[in-house]
């Protein structure tokens, strides 16, 4: 079809400007017509305000508003484009499968269509297309080769068809949709941006590609790296056996407890190898599905379609940081056998140390299932605290980050007279500000030289009037340093990590009922509590303590990662 409207040639529909076909087209006063971007940006120059062709000079830069008619006769142009670009593929493609756009109209036998309506979005034989020519309300209406689909090319609020596409916005528009809400943005030809866009799927599906392929080989090594641990871990197992076994009635009891923790610690690793590789199968096959999605687009022929889809499509899957996981089987092995040569080389006088060494290695057993230190850091939150919580005899920083124990108790007797209902009044506490529920946090906190102090999360219904009873059922979920040790606060007495430590690492995860704590320099697990069965938001909660154990009178201050 010769692209032509009434005896009007091609050029007469291309700006001057942009030598391409009319967008949003203007007419200057002396009678020129451009596109508003083009002239726009022509204009932007005080000093070039004149017609690009007649040079006519304007004083003040004229308010242009887009020419009706013009844009009207550009849009039927660039529908002839259009169905000129599609029609010989759909001809083609007709051919070859043996199948034609029927007549909508037609009841009994269904007719060839030698036309389609784009306002009435139907097509017609060539009897049901008589009134087109010959009704004056018809005549007006942009008849196109025949079209399957027809309404997915037209514009469901102006009836026009689909000729451009918004490249910030992503999406097709016709021409009075670029003149009404996309005149600043960037408004390109559906057939230059699909030239585009094809480009970009290319290069994302070579992506996606290589992701996939990073992923298999990922649990192959885990794979692997399982197998071999399992095969060295027995190994191990089996030799501290036959070591330990030789004096069975003295350290009885600590093999005993070895053979449990080192089963324990590989069940452990098992399941958490389950889950990974169980994630990243299932990451794999999202993502195959989303590389088949890919293809099936990159084969689209039909650029509207293919626009249509493309934002949808190109929205990747979220996935799993492969850098994150590792097993550090080989460290884990040495440290076991170390551990339990020396013991047995000086077993009559190390029998105390051994007995240390398998009780770290017990609190360290559940390190892999409450993530590394560099894993739970990604969850850091903004933590400032709450000066209505605080007890009198605490002083809380301007930034509210820092808190620290005061003596003054006639400070202490004038805020208790005027307490209010959030004070602690019995513990040296104070809460954060904000309380977290359903979800992962984490926040760290500098200790110092510090002798004594408690940290933890608290449910927002701890008491504050009352001492918090030190046990499971407290709604307090903290460690409690005293010296050199440090317990869990719901069990007194007894020590779960017997390190002084600078800087403490606070990990919640809500929704498994997991509080971790991390000695942040050491990059060691402190303690974790699991299974608690949080029904409230969570507060952070710090205890700077008194002077019981010396001098404790640096602060407790929250610091970023």
């Amino acid at each position: 079809m010769a692209s032509s409207i009434g005896g009007l040639s091609e050029d007469q529909f291309l700006c001057p400007i942009c030598l391409d076909v009319f967008n949003q087209p203007v007419s200057t006063p002396c009678g020129h017509n451009f596109c508003m971007p083009c002239i726009s940006s022509y204009w932007s120059e005080p000093q070039a305000c004149h017609c690009p062709i007649c040079k006519q000079f304007y004083p003040r830069r004229p308010d242009l508003k887009v020419n009706t008619f013009v844009s009207e006769l550009a849009s039927h142009f660039k529908s002839l484009q259009l169905t000129d670009a599609g029609v010989s593929s759909t001809a083609q493609q007709r051919a070859g499968d043996g199948s034609a756009v029927q007549c909508d109209i037609c009841t009994d036998t269904k007719e060839e269509a030698v036309r389609s309506c784009a306002e009435c979005l139907t097509s017609y034989c060539g009897v049901h297309l008589e009134p087109h020519y010959r009704v004056s309300g018809l005549k007006r209406h942009t008849l196109l080769e025949p079209v399957a689909g027809l309404e997915d090319r037209v514009c469901k609020e102006h009836s026009m068809l689909l000729t451009s596409f918004c490249r910030d916005d992503n999406v097709v528009l016709c021409d009075a949709c670029a003149s009404s809400g996309h005149v600043q943005h960037k408004v390109v030809p559906v057939q230059q941006a699909y030239v585009t866009m094809k480009h970009r799927l290319v290069s994302t599906e070579y992506k996606v590609q290589e992701e996939i392929q990073e992923r298999i080989n990922k649990v192959q090594s885990v794979k692997e790296s399982l197998r071999q641990s399992k095969a060295e871990m027995g190994g191990v197992m089996a030799n501290s056996v036959q070591e330990l076994t030789e004096l069975v009635f003295e350290i009885q009891k600590n093999q005993a407890e070895l053979v449990r923790l080192t089963e324990e610690r590989q069940k452990a690793n098992e399941e958490e190898a389950d889950r990974f590789i169980g994630d990243m199968e299932r990451e794999a096959t999202t993502l195959q599905k989303t590389a088949a999605e890919l293809r099936e687009l990159s084969r689209t022929e039909d650029c509207l379609i293919f626009l249509q889809r493309y934002s949808e499509v190109m929205l990747l899957p979220h996935t799993m940081d492969l850098s994150m996981f590792n097993l550090n089987r080989q460290l884990e092995v040495q440290r076991i056998h170390r551990s339990v040569s020396k013991s047995v080389s000086q077993l009559r006088a190390l029998l105390n140390q051994m007995s240390s060494d398998i009780t770290k290695y017990s609190t360290g057993a559940c390190a892999s299932t409450g993530g590394s230190l560099k894993y739970v850091q990604q969850y850091q939150v903004n933590v400032v605290l709450d000066p209505h919580t605080a007890h009198p005899q605490l002083i809380l920083s301007d930034d509210w980050k820092e808190v620290r124990f005061s003596p003054d108790f006639e400070q202490w007797f004038q805020q208790v007279q005027n307490q209010n209902v959030s004070m602690f009044t019995e513990n040296l506490g104070v809460l954060g500000r904000k309380g977290f529920a359903s979800c992962k946090f984490y926040f760290e906190v500098f200790v110092g030289s510090k002798t004594e102090f408690c940290l933890g999360v608290a449910a927002a219904s701890i008491p504050r009037k009352r001492a918090i009873a030190r046990t499971s059922s407290s709604g307090l979920w903290a460690i409690w340093f005293m010296k050199d040790k440090f317990e869990a606060y719901d069990s007194p007495g007894v020590p779960v990590y017997r390190r002084k430590a600078k800087r403490i690492g606070v990990y919640v995860n809500y929704e498994e009922g997991q509080v971790s704590f991390f000695d942040v320099k050491a990059a060691a697990l402190i303690h974790s509590f699991y299974g608690c069965d949080f029904t409230k938001k969570l507060h952070p909660y710090l205890n700077p303590c008194d002077n019981e154990y010396g001098s404790n009178w640096d602060p407790m201050i929250i610091v970023p990662v």
